[in-house]
C-alpha cells in the first residue's frame, strides 16, 4: 500500500565502505551514533544499522557492539525505529547471524534484515540458504522481532510468500527493495512495477538504488507515495559523476528538499509503529508477543 507520509529508512554504514573509500562513512559506535542522532533530529523513520569490529573496521555480527549501538541511539531517541542487520555477504552460519537477535530489554531491535535470497554482488555473494532465511524468521517470530524483507528480484517476493504460507512471517510487512544490482532487478519501472504489483496485500515499502541509481529509485519513490531507503551503505557519492563523496546529512537533506518538493511529510517512528502494529518505543520494542 502507498503512504501519504514517507518513511525514511537511514542506513549510514553497510557493509562496504570504508574510510580510505570515503573518510565521511561511520565506523566507530561513536561516529554511528552520531550520524543517527543528527538524522533523527532533521528527521527520518527508521535505521538500518551494521556494525563493524572497533579494532579492524570490518563488518561485525556481534550481538555486544549492536548492544552498544542501540543503548547509545536510544539514550536520546527512545521512539527511533531500529533494524539490525542480519546479513549473509561474509557471514553464512545462522547461529552467528542471529546473535544481535538475542539483545532484550531496552537494547532489543525492532526489526532484523531478512534478505530472501542468495544473490551475488559485483566482487562478492550473498548467501541465504532456505534453511538459514527461514532460520532467521522463525527465531524473530519467536523474540517479537520484525523480519525487514529485502527484496533484490521479484523471485524474493514469491518466497516472502511461501514464508507466510509456513507460518514464519506475517502482516503488517516492510519490504526494502532494491534495484539496480549488477545480478538483479535493474532500476527500471517496469522491473519496479511489477515487483511493487506482487507485494502482499498487507505491506509498505520503500525503493533503494545502488549506487547512481539511489537518487533515480529514491526520487521515484518520493513521488509515487512509496518510502526511500537512503545512506551511504548504498551510495557514498552525491554527484552521478562521482566528484563530490557524501556525507549521510547531505543525501537526508536532499531526500527532505525532494519530499517537500513532492508536498510529502516524513512519517515520524511514532506513526510507523502504529502502522507496522509494533511496540509504542520508549523501553518496549519490536512486535508485542501474542
Amino acid at each position: 500500500m502507498m503512504e501519504d507520509n514517507l518513511v525514511i529508512n537511514f542506513t549510514p554504514t553497510g557493509m562496504i565502505p570504508t574510510k580510505k573509500m570515503t573518510p565521511h562513512v561511520p565506523v566507530s559506535v561513536s561516529e554511528i551514533v552520531e550520524d543517527v542522532l543528527k538524522a533523527n533530529e532533521l528527521g527520518i523513520t527508521m535505521v538500518h544499522l551494521h556494525a563493524r569490529d572497533p579494532n579492524s573496521g570490518v563488518p561485525t555480527y556481534k550481538k555486544e557492539i549492536y548492544g552498544e549501538i542501540i543503548e547509545g541511539i536510544r539514550k536520546y531517541a527512545p521512539y527511533l525505529v531500529i533494524c539490525v542487520s542480519l546479513s549473509g555477504r561474509n557471514i553464512s552460519t545462522l547461529e552467528l547471524r542471529a546473535d544481535p537477535l538475542s539483545l532484550d530489554g531496552h537494547l532489543k531491535p525492532d526489526y532484523g534484515s531478512l534478505t530472501l535470497s542468495s544473490l551475488n554482488f559485483n566482487n562478492s555473494a550473498s548467501i541465504n540458504s532456505p534453511e538459514t532465511v527461514q532460520g532467521l524468521a522463525s527465531i524473530m517470530k519467536e523474540k517479537g522481532i520484525v523480519p525487514e524483507l529485502e527484496v533484490f528480484d521479484i523471485g524474493m517476493i514469491n518466497y516472502s510468500k511461501y514464508l507466510e504460507k509456513k507460518g514464519l512471517i506475517e502482516g503488517p510487512y516492510y519490504f526494502n527493495l532494491l534495484l539496480g544490482n549488477i545480478a538483479c532487478a535493474q532500476a527500471d519501472l517496469l522491473h519496479t512495477g511489477i515487483m511493487i504489483r506482487d507485494l502482499p496485500g498487507d505491506s509498505i515499502f520503500s525503493l533503494a538504488g545502488i549506487g547512481n541509481d539511489q537518487l533515480t529509485m529514491n526520487s521515484v519513490a518520493i513521488a509515487i507515495g512509496a518510502g526511500v531507503r537512503v545512506g551511504l551503505e548504498d551510495n557514498i557519492w552525491f554527484d552521478s559523476a562521482r566528484t563530490k563523496l557524501a556525507t549521510n546529512m547531505d543525501l537526508l537533506n536532499r531526500i527532505h528538499t525532494i519530499s517537500k518538493a513532492n508536498d510529502r511529510e516524513i512519517m515520524s517512528p511514532q506513526e510507523f509503529r502504529l502502522k507496522m502494529q509494533l511496540e509504542p518505543g520508549n523501553g518496549k520494542y519490536g512486535r508485542k508477543l501474542s
